[in-house]
Order: structure tokens, then sequence, then C-alpha cells
């Protein structure tokens, strides 16, 4: 019997996730090429034992979703969702979620469905733990179901799959380090930088991020400076021929 899936955790239109733009995420995939792989083939050899509803999320140190792959009764779930590679799981982009608090922790955290804050997840229990390489965190992986049964299960290979990753990673050449932009912005900047390149009024800034009129200004007066630029026509100009946009 196939098993049912409450779809009415699927977040509204009104969701606000912060993305990085294609750009950024060309260049932190290419950053992350080796990690991205061996996710791909460890779960390749985990998934085809698994018979429930699953779901793993592999992002990078700073919560940006790099890879993810899930059971096939999630196809249309996911597809409507707005998750998407690119995506940021920090508590500010998504509300908290279980990588957002293994960020913050720095450790392994189990969430369960009413601890989430992020719409999609609200019936779902989450295993996030961090992937560290000696003493530096290099990204994050989260292994969900909705199914309470499955749970022990998935954290069991939740807690053995980062030291399978690691070990093949070391075995793994390091890419050439794309290089980053001589300015750099904050998610929130980035994310209000979009905004007014759509038309957005501050007004509307303000009411879409759910913050102060007087924050977003904060914000366009730092990306301004950042810029050297004395408008949002020209804070647009120079984020699109910089490829910000």
């Amino acid at each position: 019997m196939s098993e049912k899936i409450d779809v009415s955790h699927q977040p509204s239109s009104t969701s606000t996730a912060a993305f990085t733009s294609k750009s950024d995420f060309e260049r932190i995939l290419q950053n992350n090429k080796s990690l991205t792989a061996i996710f791909q083939d460890c779960i390749a050899n985990i998934k085809e034992h698994l018979s429930g509803t699953y779901l793993f999320l592999l992002t990078d140190a700073e919560g940006v979703l790099l890879a993810m792959d899930y059971c096939q009764n999630l196809q249309e779930i996911v597809r409507q969702s707005e998750i998407r590679v690119g995506m940021y799981f920090t508590e500010e982009s998504c509300g908290v979620n279980a990588i957002s608090e293994a960020m913050a922790r720095r450790s392994p955290i189990y969430l369960p469905p009413e601890e989430h804050e992020s719409p999609f997840f609200k019936n779902w229990h989450c295993f996030s733990t961090p992937l560290t390489l000696g003493s530096r965190t290099i990204g994050y992986l989260d292994v969900s179901t909705i199914n309470a049964n499955m749970k022990s299960e998935l954290i069991a290979i939740a807690k053995l799959l980062p030291g399978n990753m690691l070990s093949h990673l070391q075995n793994f050449p390091e890419p050439p380090l794309v290089e980053e932009r001589p300015i750099q912005l904050t998610e929130r900047q980035l994310h209000v930088l979009r905004l007014i390149s759509q038309g957005q009024t501050v007004k509307s800034i303000a009411l879409k991020l759910n913050i102060k009129e007087c924050t977003v200004n904060h914000h366009k007066k730092i990306i301004f400076e950042k810029f050297g630029v004395q408008s949002s026509t020209e804070a647009v100009s120079v984020a699109s021929r910089l490829s910000y946009l």
C-alpha cells in the first residue's frame, strides 16, 4: 500500500525564501563540485533500500542548497514547493528548520514537525548534521521523512553518511576556487537589491520582508555605498553589470 502524503504543508505563494543569483550559484556549485558528486553517489547507494517517504538535502557551509534527492511519490509536492537548488536554508530565509538549527548549534540536530517554522516541513521529521573536514565545516546534510516509523532508520543513516562522504572527499582533488566578487553583499542586502530591481517601493519591500521601512532604507544606503552609487537605478545598473542580478 502506498503511503499517503498530506500536501497541506506546502509553502504559500507569499513565502519570501531567499535564493542566490544564478551567477553566484554557479560559483558556489563549482567550489563544491566534489562534495555534490559524492553526495549523489552515496545517496544512490542508499535510496534503493528505502521503501518509505524520504528527502535528502545537501547545503554548503552558508546554508545554500546544492543538491537534493527524494522518493518518487514526492515529485509533485517538491515541484509545487519553492524548494530549489540555490535556496538559502538559513532561519532568516525560511524560518527555523533542521539545517538552520544545525548551523546555529554547529552540531547534529533532530527537529520534529511541530518545531519547524518553514511551511513545507510542518509534517516532517528532520535530522541535520554538519559536514566537517578537520576543523572546517564544509556543508550540512539533512535527512527527512514524514513517516514517524521511519524516523529512527533515517537518523541512523544520517549519522553514518557524513563519515562515508568525507572519506570519499579526501580522495578527490580540490576544485579550483572561482574568484569572489569584489563587492560582498549579505543575503538580506541581495534580497533587497533583487526587489529594487523588480521596481518594488520601500513600502512594498518592507511588507514583503516583514521589516520596517527604515530598515529597508538602511539596507539601501549600505548597498549604494558599496556600489558607489546615488540611486536605485544606478545600483541596479551596476549590479546587472557585475552579474548580481
